[in-house]
């Protein structure tokens, strides 16, 4: 593993160990970069101001989403923020299930991929099949057929010379940079296990607002369906996914095994998700990875990363502390940073030195991570990795077949040593 971490760090993640990116010194900065945004919620809301403060010339020009509510608020708050870069004419405000493909044919130079996960896979090939550098909010996709397109995507975009960018954004978190920096140069020794927590409370949602079982219903609730989510495991705790991931070199793990169920969401208002999962995976030469997630009103938050070595241990608490402790001992006493921010500042400045960057096939890797985690809580069987990605299982209907009359049906909620995933 350790060994699999160093050629890492010299190949396709290098820039997340804080390589430069001066916007000064970068061929075509004073062209105009147009951006569309594509799902309008409050994380595209943000994504988009993101995007536009990382560069001096880059303008919002088109928007795109189901819900005209939605639209017009975060077209209200962005022209709050940042009133001379909104350039979004009456005419380029697209609605309807087809409001992507719009945005995309728009002549937009760069688009922000951040509707509900279930829609991700389709449009990131609709926006490379058409020449557009694409920011891809996590996660990927929410089952494996979905997960093998966006690596085919990923790969077309290669050959296009497009840029992929993952919202996986604690890769961009400075003091995560650079004590996983540490970790992947063998300052903890041959990495044995890694283990993430993502304990949380209950999210806020749209359910009080209006009632019913239509798709419209669903749309709006999407996180509790887990057709259009993916589940919470898929939808939240893929950051703890990815940074395990990110600490194993972007190794993959051989299979996994584990747990889950529901114990505070038993109200038909919640869906079909479960509230807790805690899953093993197991990687070559015996090393184990464990993610444990919950989220549970009352309950104790927690966000962290533990990785035990032959050497030592690192001990990650996000926004925190980051510390080594062993051998080598190290702890992080940098300035921190908006990762948020950061990540779009890699992005755009990657587009202007006309070597964009490609996430494409990591990103997908780190989706199906927490997807393969899913499939063993909800079945309750061990699940190997191959048997996750080539799996036919799929949650929702195609993104064409979207409509208003569509009346789609959610699966119950997933009942282990009962449900089928494979």
């Amino acid at each position: 593993m350790k060994t699999a971490g160093v050629a890492v760090i010299g190949g396709s993640v290098a820039y997340h160990f804080g390589m430069p990116y001066a916007l000064g010194n970068v061929p075509g900065r004073k062209e105009v970069l147009k951006i569309g945004l594509i799902g309008c919620g409050g994380r595209g809301t943000g994504a988009a101001i993101q995007a536009i403060k990382s560069d001096p010339n880059v303008i919002l020009t088109a928007m795109g989403d189901v819900f005209e509510d939605r639209m017009e608020q975060s077209y209200e708050a962005l022209s709050k923020a940042i009133p001379d870069k909104i350039k979004v004419k009456k005419r380029d405000k697209f609605l309807g299930f087809d409001a992507y493909q719009r945005v995309i044919d728009s002549g937009v130079d760069v688009v922000l991929l951040t509707a509900p996960p279930a829609f991700r896979p389709g449009h990131f090939a609709a926006a490379v099949a058409a020449g557009k550098h694409a920011f891809c909010e996590k996660p990927m996709a929410v089952d494996a057929p979905g997960v093998r397109s966006v690596l085919e995507s990923a790969r077309k975009a290669k050959e296009k010379n497009l840029g992929v960018f993952a919202g996986f954004c604690f890769r961009h978190d400075a003091a995560n940079q650079a004590a996983f920096q540490q970790i992947l140069n063998g300052q903890v020794g041959n990495v044995r296990t890694v283990t993430g927590f993502r304990y949380g409370g209950e999210l806020p949602s749209d359910y009080s607002k209006m009632q019913g079982t239509g798709l419209e219903y669903q749309l709006r609730n999407w996180y509790y369906q887990n057709w259009l989510s993916g589940d919470f495991i898929v939808e939240v705790a893929c950051h703890s996914a990815d940074m395990m991931s990110w600490a194993l070199g972007d190794e993959m793990p051989i299979k996994a095994i584990g747990s889950g169920g529901r114990q505070q969401r038993v109200e038909e208002r919640f869906g079909n998700i479960y509230d807790h999962f805690a899953i093993e995976y197991e990687y070559r030469e015996g090393v184990r990875g464990f993610l444990f997630t919950r989220q549970q009103r009352g309950a104790f938050s927690r966000n962290t990363i533990d990785v035990t070595g032959s050497e030592g241990d690192a001990h990650l608490v996000m926004g925190q502390l980051h510390e080594i402790r062993g051998k080598h001992p190290w702890k992080f006493d940098g300035k921190p940073n908006n990762m948020f921010q950061a990540e779009h500042d890699a992005f755009f400045a990657s587009i202007r030195s006309g070597n964009p960057i490609n996430d494409g096939e990591w990103m997908a890797n780190s989706t199906m991570m927490a997807i393969l985690g899913r499939m063993a809580a909800y079945s309750g069987q061990e699940i190997t990795w191959e048997e996750a990605l080539n799996s036919n299982q799929v949650l929702g209907p195609k993104l064409e077949e979207y409509d208003w009359d569509l009346q789609w049906q959610s699966p119950p909620v997933a009942i282990p040593g009962v449900t089928k995933v494979l």
